[in-house]
């Protein structure tokens, strides 16, 4: 290869060949220029397989299936920003490891993009091969029957889903629709017309002890749970083109303590937990759709796992990176059934990303769902604890899972840096990228690790006692199990990159907003620090610090709240109400001088 050819394609494909020369695109008429071989037999055997092939006589796509050429398309966008007009001459011969390669957005907990922010999302994600997105919905689509559930959170309409998936086909991506139809319901939950479809109409004590939980669960034989579902399913699903349909069904917590407790104590709550899903597939299939479903509830009773219908979808979700996707795969290999692995980007209750460990979990998936034959990768974006965390942060966990998704390897650094800067950021500086991967190292300083969360995230979101809510529930403790030099060091690799930052160029709107976003969360992990801070030194009885602290974090607090609701709706519905009260909650706890 020609040491003037530096190719910084993301996903690298498979098969490369650089020779001398170069190819001008000519100024006008330029697509005339590139010739398009459908069905071809150049390609290797794969449906999504493509040959790209750039000479001085010009450019040439061969494709089996209209899958092969949306992956040359891409590779080719990305040369284009690379060279511009004049590009280097070579043959790309790719294709997929997975047929199915996906990304899922939750619009559920406080952030529901606009339409343009969705537009964006998938001509980017696009460019990076993936060809599936779903956005997790519990009670954020604009039903017109339950418009007081969702009307302060904003809902996407019907309208903008089918603009949404008219641009997903031109991209050849399959926006499949997604709505919780078990778990997960609180909101629908609290509607007074509702609440008798729950296991519980009144918040209980967890098991822990520690934290309320709120009615999400449907009762599975209370009559109008279906009825209830099928209104859903009726207005949701005609927006939609794709065959699939994500129904959820995970996390079941209430299942068996409410109004199907005397059911599950008689036929067991892994058979009753089963009926009801067989009862959703039968209306799924009724609408002609292929349902899937989070496979975590099903993992409990693997004795059932050979009766679910094999015209099904099992979506084997974990987020930790020893995450045992093996042994959990084995299972639904070994049983027929057709399954997805999916990772997450770990970004949620941590506001500036635990990459370290996302990383690990990305390719753990990657690895096993190769081994087990999975038919997707999907990599899951949580908002947990109200979702103040921006797009940024996800990024490079977004960009590197599309490169396992489509090679099962995952993409050096350096490849990551240059592909990120150029096809997400605009910044050629290469400030922004490096910036948003250094920040997601950080609460390694601390020496601390928990589950689904990092102080970052948890210190400065966390609720108030008397809330007792589930999530970032820690966040108030953590002050007694890190030694201050280690909260300052952190401090200071937060301050570093936020430095960094400030030399971003970036040359497109998007790269500015994305940016900026970046730049808040950095801010507000900050805070959890000088919380932390402020929480040690009132403990140790320094009363001249904790009141310089309480005054200092107050008056950055207040910047906070109001740059992130000058950012919320350039990119976001409604307002930042849902995602940032806890801003309001830590000023209360500065003036009290209350640790918690």
């Amino acid at each position: 290869m020609p040491a003037r050819i530096k190719l910084n394609l993301l996903p690298l494909p498979r098969s490369l060949e650089c020779q001398r020369g170069t190819f001008m695109l000519p100024l006008e008429n330029s697509w005339h220029a590139i010739r398009i071989n459908p069905n071809a037999a150049s390609p290797p055997d794969h449906p999504q397989a493509y040959t790209l092939a750039i000479s001085p006589k010009g450019i040439e796509i061969s494709f089996r299936e209209a899958g092969g050429l949306h992956a040359a398309l891409a590779t080719l966008r990305q040369l284009l920003r690379e060279y511009g007009r004049r590009l280097p001459c070579l043959k790309i011969r790719d294709w997929p490891e997975f047929a199915r390669r996906g990304v899922m957005l939750d619009v559920s907990r406080g952030r529901v993009p606009r339409l343009a922010t969705l537009l964006d999302l998938a001509e980017k994600l696009a460019d990076f091969k993936i060809n599936e997105l779903q956005l997790y919905t519990e009670h954020t689509f604009a039903y017109r029957k339950y418009r007081s559930v969702w009307q302060s959170w904003g809902a996407l309409t019907a309208k903008e889903i089918q603009i949404l998936d008219r641009r997903c086909r031109d991209l050849g991506i399959d926006l499949v629709p997604n709505q919780n139809s078990f778990g997960h319901l609180r909101y629908f939950l609290n509607d007074p017309r509702l609440k008798k479809l729950g296991e519980f109409s009144e918040p209980y004590e967890a098991d822990t002890k520690d934290f309320l939980r709120r009615p999400t669960t449907l009762a599975p034989n209370h009559p109008g749970t279906l009825p209830f579902l099928r209104g859903l399913y009726t207005e949701l699903l005609p927006n939609f083109s794709s065959s699939y349909f994500n129904v959820g069904c995970d996390e079941t917590w209430d299942l068996g303590k409410g109004r199907s407790k005397k059911l599950c104590a008689a036929r067991g709550k892994g058979r009753v937990y089963l009926d009801f899903l067989k009862r959703i597939h039968r209306e799924v299939s009724r609408r002609g759709k292929t349902m899937m479903f989070w496979g975590d509830i099903i993992l409990k009773y693997p004795q059932l796992i050979r009766e679910l219908p094999k015209n099904i979808v099992v979506l084997n979700w974990g987020y930790e990176a020893d995450h045992p996707f093996d042994t959990e795969a084995a299972k639904f290999a070994k049983a027929g059934i057709p399954f997805y692995v999916c990772p997450g980007t770990s970004t949620w209750q941590t506001l500036i990303g635990k990459h370290d460990n996302a990383m690990a979990n990305l390719c753990a998936a990657a690895k096993a769902g190769k081994k087990h034959g999975a038919l997707g990768y999907l990599i899951t974006d949580w908002g947990d604890g109200g979702h103040p965390q921006p797009p940024a942060v996800s990024w490079p966990l977004l960009a590197a899972g599309a490169a396992l998704a489509w090679t099962a390897k995952a993409p050096d650094e350096k490849r990551l840096l240059s592909a990120l800067n150029r096809d997400v950021f605009a910044d050629a500086t290469g400030a922004i990228a490096s910036a948003a991967i250094n920040l997601g190292s950080a609460h390694q300083k601390l020496g601390v690790k928990a589950l689904n969360e990092t102080p970052l995230g948890t210190v400065i979101a966390a609720h108030r006692p008397q809330d007792r809510e589930l999530f970032c529930r820690n966040g108030l403790k953590w002050f007694a199990k890190i030694p201050p030099i280690k909260i300052r060091a952190t401090l200071c690799e937060i301050e570093k990159q936020r430095n960094r930052l400030r030399r971003a160029k970036p040359q497109t709107q998007a790269g500015k907003i994305l940016a900026w976003e970046l730049g808040l969360a950095a801010r507000m992990a900050a805070q959890s620090c000088q919380f932390m801070l402020w929480q040690q030194a009132v403990a140790a009885g320094k009363t001249l610090l904790a009141k310089r602290l309480a005054q200092d974090g107050i008056r950055d607090l207040r910047k906070l709240e109001r740059d992130f609701k000058k950012l919320w709706p350039l990119r976001n519905k409604a307002t930042p109400r849902h995602s940032t009260p806890f801003l309001r909650w830590r000023m209360d706890d500065y003036r009290r001088g209350s640790i918690g």
